[in-house]
């Protein structure tokens, strides 16, 4: 629990600008539509106020989580105790620049990461086209090495920046962040990112658009976008495809409470209307052990929980 002496102190650092909130109800703030309320609930104004208030947070020993666009997490029907920082970014913009033959686009943590990459693919530049329907941040996407259709944000993702557990701001080339499936150090070392510079090069405009729309076409074929949720809810497991191994278990429709296995891509869960946190994550773990009874597969959740 936060005491009200600590909550004054927050007061007064968001006294002027940025957001803060007591009891903010998070299915608000989460595709899933679920979650309970953040005790405290800030949105820092800029960057060097997000700074001072991890600086603050450390001296007071509040405990802090991080949410991005709300995309990979499912939020305890109780809420989040301590201090939940949203990386909204209402102002966020791109700028690029030539170099070396290739053109770098420095963004915001906060911004839209399918934003961002419509944005290149418009201006021409390829390598960003898997990226235009993903609903992360930019900051989330490169925390959790998102990607989709053959591309990650490894592909082209040249440096970060990030704020230290420390409050310290620091550079880290991309190689530095052992970017893998689904994984990056970010979160084992307690870092907040909060820009990156991208390289990409540049392609046939129109080539480009047309693949954006040749995904965006399948996106909506195959995915269950009518319904909220967090994306895609278990990571790929080596040598086989959630989705598939769910399906062949007799799984799809499946359902607690509100929470189903969607019927249009098993790979999905959705919240067909009122779904808790406690129903979805009854559901994940009645699909984590009848498809290991099934197949000898052991489905690790790609969706975050925060509680």
């Amino acid at each position: 629990m936060i005491t009200e002496k600590q909550k004054q102190l927050l007061t007064s650092l968001y006294g002027t600008k940025g957001i803060f909130r007591e009891k903010e109800p998070m299915a608000a703030h989460t595709t899933f539509r679920i979650g309970g309320p953040a005790e405290v609930y800030l949105v820092p104004a800029d960057e060097e106020q997000l700074a001072a208030t991890i600086r603050l947070l450390k001296s007071e020993g509040i405990r802090r989580q991080i949410l991005g666009n709300g995309s990979n997490v499912l939020v305890a029907d109780e809420g989040i105790a301590g201090v939940l920082i949203h990386m909204e970014d209402k102002h966020s913009a791109v700028s690029y620049r030539e170099e070396g033959g290739l053109v770098l686009a420095a963004v915001t943590a906060g911004m839209s990461l399918s934003g961002f990459a419509r944005d290149a693919c418009e201006r021409g530049l390829a390598d960003m086209e898997y990226a235009t329907g993903i609903p992360g941040t930019v900051g989330g996407g490169i925390v959790m090495n998102a990607g989709a259709y053959g591309g990650e944000i490894v592909d082209s993702l040249r440096e970060v920046r990030v704020l230290t557990a420390d409050g310290e701001c620091r550079r880290m080339p991309a190689g530095d962040l052992k970017l893998s499936y689904r994984y990056s150090v970010i979160p084992e070392k307690n870092y907040i990112v909060t820009g990156a510079t991208f390289a990409m090069k540049a392609g046939d405009r129109e080539a480009i658009r047309g693949k954006v729309l040749e995904l965006s076409a399948k996106r909506k074929e195959k995915q269950p976008l009518e319904f909220p949720s967090a994306g895609s809810t278990f990571k790929r497991p080596t040598g086989y495809f959630a989705g598939k191994l769910i399906e062949d278990a007799g799984l799809r429709g499946y359902a607690v409470g509100a929470a189903q296995v969607s019927e249009k891509h098993c790979g999905f869960v959705v919240n067909k209307g009122g779904a808790t946190a406690a129903d979805v994550k009854k559901l994940i773990a009645d699909v984590q052990r009848i498809v290991f009874e099934k197949s000898g597969v052991k489905l690790e959740p790609e969706v975050k929980f925060l509680a």
